[in-house]
């Protein structure tokens, strides 16, 4: 194990188990195309997409997020009750009022902990872990609960060639807890405004309202696309990603302690393929370093997809319990956080 560098003073922690869901319903991009104008030849040479999921039956973004979590809380070992917050990465839960963490602290049956939605795009999972960690250290919570969940499909423009073939749904949890040896660094992270609207919604929630208003009662076939859905400007975040994301890896590693020899895995946001490989090459990392490539078969899933990642690479032994990683999450806002951790156990009850 790598020694990961933590402020001094401050309690050690580490991811303790990890959970995931993915849901029943595999689609292929033979399947996305019978809509959308496209092939599966052109998606994936450019995303490294095969296939995603999407919720289908009684599956909601609620029930996904509470499977994840149970199957963390079980692989940690720790009691429930001894959880004193959770943390839901999402842009995805339903309702503005109530937020979600509240009613996901219910299912599970620690009613009356700590609960609050955390919104960072792709980045929330590792924005998340970065507020778990620092509660823990603070005093503020014992073991915290982080959840990374989102039903993309629900919010997407099918037509859209910009959105339509990227996206998937799914759910990733960890329990967050001391440790003896302290196994996630101090988050590096940041965010760019002026690129912003590169990843956004055609309306806002007031002028959606409006529409919704001059809509009702006709025929929405007639307004195809009168959703409020995800449009994203792919070169321009691109582009972004290419000049923004080496600078906070190297940043990463350099307030972690840890040197670039010393890592043994690198666990991206799952974006898409060629921006993975670009910046495997840009940081520098041995060809021999396994990359998380669950894009391939799962999308991407946004706040979840950095933990659906770890699960996928504990499950199928391309990754161990305790091993050094690199985290990067990035997306909309445009924002980015990253840390140096330590793997948690394979999971008990695997999502495949």
């Amino acid at each position: 194990m790598v020694s990961i560098a933590v402020n001094k003073g401050r309690e050690n922690v580490a991811m303790l188990g990890i959970g995931a869901y993915r849901p029943a319903r595999l689609v292929s991009n033979d399947e996305v195309c019978e809509v959308l104008d496209s092939t599966d030849q052109w998606i994936f040479e450019r995303s490294g997409i095969r296939n995603r999921r999407w919720i289908s039956g009684e599956e909601t973004v609620r029930t996904i997020a509470v499977a994840a979590a149970e199957r963390a809380i079980v692989s940690s070992g720790i009691d429930r009750a001894e959880i004193g917050t959770v943390i839901l990465a999402t842009g995805t839960w339903p309702y503005k009022t109530p937020h979600g963490a509240p009613s996901i602290a219910y299912d599970l049956g620690i009613n009356g902990v700590a609960a609050f939605d955390l919104e960072s795009g792709c980045g929330g999972f590792c924005y998340g872990l970065g507020v778990g960690a620092d509660l823990i250290r603070a005093g503020s919570a014992k073991y915290v609960l982080l959840i990374g969940v989102e039903t993309m499909s629900v919010g997407m423009d099918p037509h859209d060639r910009g959105t339509a073939f990227i996206f998937g749904d799914g759910a990733g949890a960890v329990v967050i807890g001391p440790s003896e040896e302290n196994g996630i660094s101090p988050t590096v992270w940041g965010s760019d405004g002026e690129n912003a609207l590169a990843i956004s919604q055609n309306y806002d929630i007031l002028a959606y309202e409006d529409r919704a208003e001059e809509l009702q009662g006709t025929d929405p076939a007639a307004d195809p696309v009168g959703r409020m859905v995800i449009r994203m400007e792919g070169p321009r975040v691109f582009r972004w990603a290419a000049v923004t994301l080496p600078r906070a890896l190297s940043t990463a590693l350099e307030v972690s302690g840890v040197s670039k020899e010393e890592l043994e895995v690198f666990i991206p946001h799952q974006a898409n393929a060629r921006i993975n490989e670009l910046m495997k090459k840009n940081l520098g990392l041995a060809d021999e370093i396994p990359m998380a490539n669950d894009i391939e078969n799962t999308g991407n899933t946004s706040a979840a997809s950095i933990p659906l990642a770890i699960e996928e690479m504990l499950v199928t032994g391309k990754a161990k319990g305790g091993q050094t990683a690199l985290l990067l999450g990035f997306g909309a806002g445009l924002s980015y956080a990253g840390q140096v951790v330590t793997l948690p156990p394979a999971p008990r009850e695997p999502s495949f």
